[in-house]
């Protein structure tokens, strides 16, 4: 019955595309292109509300992201280059050979055997001409890029034998980077604050820390702070620019013990 339920609802959103696209001067103009940077503002709106742990808004942004998909699939059916029957049949195929835990006669203990045969077997799709790699998206934010490429060596053995050791790597990272700013190079300053961070982000996986949440989680920690020291000193009628530090730090101490 649900799925009943739900091929009847998904038909009824193709044929409200099919209007739009021949009826609406703003659907019909639209192009893959066009859509690109829409569709990434909606899937950081998606974000947001997982973020927020929104369920009423992941529901209606999973709908928005749900319509792109569709209507990427009209125009790319419109070119005579693909439908969204091909696209859900690409999927379909797509888990199921990469799932052959399920579907197969493969037998794998946990959670880490099944992502090393991913990455194995994504290899072999392409006749074993891909690297390891290859599959990171070059658009990725840095961090959430930097996260993506230590998953994917780490699926194919190339990790810390014991996740502590990364803390070594930290501080010989923190150490370098203090010489470089020592020296004043700011090229080779620039290049160790990398290393630093990269390192950062390799500890965050190891200790099974989402690097973007956790950060996400601090930048609406700041701002929440932030806009309290702001709204208290026009409440007292005060300037933060005239304002020292040391006052400001005050209300900063306050706005933390309110959040606890």
């Amino acid at each position: 019955m649900q799925h009943t339920q739900a091929l009847e609802a998904f038909n009824r959103l193709l044929n409200i595309m099919d209007e739009l696209r021949e009826k609406c001067p703003w659907d019909k103009e639209q192009t893959i292109k066009s859509l690109r940077t829409l569709t990434i503002e909606e899937t950081y709106e998606l974000s947001d509300a997982i973020m927020e742990d929104d369920l009423v808004s992941i529901k209606k942004e999973l709908g928005d992201i749900l319509l792109h998909i569709v209507f990427y699939s009209k125009i790319g059916a419109e070119q005579n280059a693909f439908n969204v029957t091909d696209v859900i049949n690409g999927i379909c195929e797509k888990l199921i050979y990469r799932h052959p835990h399920v579907f197969g006669d493969v037998n794998v203990n946990n959670a880490r055997e099944v992502e090393q045969n991913w990455e194995q077997i994504k290899i072999k799709e392409k006749g074993g001409n891909k690297t390891v790699l290859a599959g990171v998206p070059k658009s990725l934010s840095a961090l959430i890029k930097a996260n993506r490429i230590q998953d994917k060596v780490r699926a194919v053995g190339f990790d810390w034998e014991e996740r502590h050791q990364i803390w070594d790597k930290v501080n010989e990272e923190m150490g370098e980077l203090q010489q470089e700013i020592s020296a004043g190079d700011s090229d080779k300053t620039e290049a160790e604050f990398g290393d630093l961070l990269f390192s950062l982000v390799n500890a965050a996986r190891l200790y099974n820390i989402d690097p973007e949440t956790a950060l996400e989680r601090t930048n609406k920690k700041f701002i929440s702070r932030f806009n309290y020291l702001e709204s208290k000193t026009i409440t007292q009628g005060k300037s933060l620019k005239s304002m020292s530090l040391d006052e400001m730090n005050v209300i900063w101490e306050e706005a933390k013990r309110r959040e606890s």
